[in-house]
């Protein structure tokens, strides 16, 4: 990268005149790369990949401003996204974070945002598709919650795994299951809640002054148990945090049950990232939910 062609790049973009005196590489991430910019504006989070990856730079951009807009969590402050000399880049406010902070307090402002509801005749879906990871994720407008996670989360994930290769009899059950998905939603009825959308443990932290804070979102409107149950998938959440999140926005009795058909959607994007063992946990998790609903 040619830091001094770059600054050009972004005082025009920004509409002033931005010097860049240093720019380290920092780690985090395994999709782009990440460098923090020391700069005569203050300091920012640079992340770069190829230009083919400009649209998912474009679709965090998006979700950041829609989540700060709800004034409920801290997200980095999205500042620009673009192109320079064939990268795709996306530019944020640099975050000093710290992997310490009050988890409770963490739960309580993650339940603030999912108290942001949408409200429109079709309140699922997102303005725009984005990404999970680097797979596509798609965002149409829909009605029905269940027809939404049907059509846009558990088939799209389904089929790109049977061009990767994966075991036709998993292929099969994971079919089946999309036809008994009534099932998880007989006495509940999910809110249009605005989402983070991909929040592991390593997409959440703390400010130096102990504030929680969420990054790297592939928000949409869905079911806000989606977000809880991922919390769960990998771990890096405590007690507290769950306790913080059930004083603003209760915690339906039938949560638990849909905790892995919600992580299904993550595990099998996981197998057609990375392929592994992935495609033997998303057969047991098939086979245990059609197993409980008969």
């Amino acid at each position: 990268m040619n830091w001094q062609d770059f600054a050009e790049t972004l005082s025009a973009q920004l509409g002033q005149t931005i010097q860049i005196h240093s720019a380290t590489s920092v780690s985090g991430g395994d999709i782009s790369q990440a460098f923090k910019l020391h700069t005569s504006a203050g300091n920012f989070l640079l992340k770069t990949n190829r230009a083919e990856f400009a649209q998912l730079f474009s679709s965090e951009l998006h979700s950041l401003q829609k989540i700060a807009n709800s004034h409920s969590i801290l997200v980095p402050k999205g500042i620009a996204s673009g192109l320079f000399d064939n990268n795709a880049w996306l530019l944020l406010k640099f975050v000093e974070m710290t992997s310490h902070g009050d988890d409770a307090q963490r739960g309580r402002d993650l339940a603030l945002m999912h108290q942001h509801l949408n409200h429109s005749a079709k309140p699922f879906g997102w303005d725009e598709n984005n990404f999970i990871g680097l797979t596509p994720q798609y965002n149409r407008w829909h009605k029905d919650w269940v027809e939404f996670y049907a059509q846009q989360r558990l088939a799209p994930q389904l089929e790109m795994a049977e061009r990767n290769g994966m075991h036709p009899a998993t292929l099969d059950s994971g079919y089946r299951l999309i036809e008994s998905l009534d099932f998880w939603f007989q006495d509940y009825q999910p809110k249009a809640s605005l989402l983070h959308g991909d929040l592991w443990g390593g997409n959440s932290a703390f400010t130096r002054d102990g504030d929680a804070i969420i990054f790297d979102p592939a928000s949409y409107y869905g079911d806000h148990e989606t977000d809880l149950a991922m919390t769960e998938l990998f771990g890096g959440f405590s007690q507290a945090f769950y306790r913080g999140y059930s004083e603003v926005f209760a915690i339906d009795k039938g949560y638990q049950s849909r905790v892995p058909l919600y992580n299904l959607y993550h595990i099998i994007n996981h197998f057609n990232l990375f392929g592994g063992h992935y495609q033997q946990q998303a057969a047991n998790t098939i086979q245990s939910l059609l197993n409980q609903a008969g």
